[in-house]
């Protein structure tokens, strides 16, 4: 019996794609043939890449985003509003309210909600942190910037019910008809919040 072609290297850097999530085998295969036909300097150049984020990236002592340094450059910009707070689940969150230019105040990253179902509890989430900071720092309001699913609205109303007591405006941000959108085709959560979010013209 012929052996099973096996080249050990190959399946192995197959194999540490296919753990990212989303890249299934196929596309596995496609990134590790695109990695091995880069000039040796440029995979090298990618290997520290990943190293360097690896060892170099941390969080923030303040908002617990990601950054390579102590406090990130959002948490130590004095041009913007340091009495507002926007609370996100995500650094990617992060990233995409930055992308809008609107927004000009600080974040704090919780890194997930609370979730009963996959054990994830209020300790295990960055919520310690942002009840220290709102006590020490001259914070007038807090916006609930998590997911409009039942883990994110679980989760900013948990966080809620802690900041009320400090006397501190907690707000949610609003969720509605997407741009473009037909009212027709919204469910009846996207039409209730879109109601409830409404603003003067």
């Amino acid at each position: 019996m012929m052996n099973e072609y096996n080249v050990a290297p190959l399946s192995r850097l197959i194999e540490q794609f296919e753990r990212m999530p989303g890249i299934g085998h196929k596309t596995a295969l496609r990134l590790a043939y695109y990695i091995l036909r880069l000039p040796h300097m440029e995979a090298q150049n990618f290997a520290n890449a990943i190293t360097e984020a690896h060892t170099k990236i941390k969080y923030c002592s303040v908002c617990c985003n990601l950054t390579d340094k102590d406090v990130c450059s959002v948490c130590s910009d004095e041009r913007r509003d340091h009495s507002l707070v926007c609370v996100v689940e995500d650094p990617r969150d992060v990233m995409a309210l930055e992308r809008t230019h609107e927004y000009k105040a600080l974040y704090h990253v919780l890194h997930g909600t609370i979730s009963p179902v996959n054990g994830v509890t209020p300790d295990m989430i960055h919520i310690k942190e942002l009840l220290e900071r709102l006590k020490s720092d001259d914070i007038r309001e807090v916006i609930m910037a998590t997911n409009p699913n039942v883990e994110g609205e679980a989760t900013a109303m948990y966080i809620s019910k802690l900041i009320k007591p400090l006397g501190i405006k907690v707000t949610r941000l609003a969720y509605g008809v997407p741009a473009g959108g037909d009212i027709e085709y919204a469910d009846e959560v996207t039409l209730a919040r879109a109601l409830a979010g409404r603003n003067e013209i």
